[in-house]
């Protein structure tokens, strides 16, 4: 199966980690992953402030770009429900794009969703190197692509030496928002205070957080508030994995 990574902007520039580690985990799991270096923003700053033109511009590059993958995959859910959401609400009135677009939003799929409804992945024969406590973050936007948090957590919890702990008002926005962030900064820190407040009472040693803005958001705030919390991707957490039960399937072969 040949799948293109959508890395994101956030992704690239702050985590790409991240990025390693979706590609580690997809191959992991029989894929062939290509990156299209072409790929740039795809417009959701401009859409989000009323660029539609801009974005329109973004959108037909990313279309371009993507013309030729079978599948799309994003670790981030706000730029995949941009793609999904949004691409073909930009071409109303352009007939032929719009369709480009839909075909486009038909084939990109968010990291956990694509894991569950594509490949159908099970984790169980995975363990981390020791006992780790997580907590999971549901992030808004994949609201607009109809995904709960429950595949999420349905994954993490099949790896070995895994806990998984509740988190208070795991539904709850962070507060970054994109621009919204910027345009209400004070409104945006008072709900990511709140968001690690409730990390911090669910004393998990690490909270996942499947969106570069999210988890740039929560991250920073944690650090700044001297927070003992990390902020992980799950892509991450099955690339650790990955890693450590192959090493230890090594080391029992002798």
């Amino acid at each position: 199966m040949k799948v293109s990574l959508f890395i994101t902007c956030l992704t690239d520039l702050f985590a790409p980690q991240v990025g390693l580690a979706v590609v580690k985990s997809l191959e992991y799991f029989g894929c062939q992953v290509d990156f299209p270096a072409a790929q740039t923003c795809c417009g959701q700053p401009q859409f989000n402030n009323g660029y539609f033109q801009e974005a329109q511009n973004l959108a037909r590059r990313m279309i371009k770009v993507f013309q030729g993958a079978s599948y799309v995959v994003t670790p981030s859910g706000s730029c995949g429900a941009m793609v999904k959401e949004h691409y073909p609400g930009l071409f109303t009135h352009d007939p032929a794009w719009g369709r480009r677009a839909e075909d486009l939003a038909g084939r990109c799929y968010e990291y956990v969703d694509f894991l569950t409804r594509v490949l159908k992945v099970d984790l169980h024969g995975l363990s981390l190197p020791e006992k780790t406590t997580f907590t999971y973050h549901y992030n808004c936007h994949l609201r607009g692509l109809g995904l709960t948090g429950e595949p999420a957590r349905r994954l993490l919890e099949q790896i070995g030496n895994v806990t998984l702990v509740p988190l208070e008002k795991a539904e709850q926005c962070c507060g970054f928002g994109g621009t919204f962030a910027v345009k209400y900064p004070d409104i945006s820190g008072a709900m990511v205070r709140d968001k690690i407040a409730c990390a911090a009472r669910s004393g998990a040693a690490v909270m996942i957080v499947n969106d570069g803005g999210c988890a740039m958001n929560i991250a920073g705030a944690g650090h700044r508030n001297g927070e003992k919390f990390v902020v992980r991707h799950l892509a991450e957490v099955i690339a650790a994995a990955i890693e450590h039960t192959a090493a230890q399937r090594k080391a029992n072969q002798g």
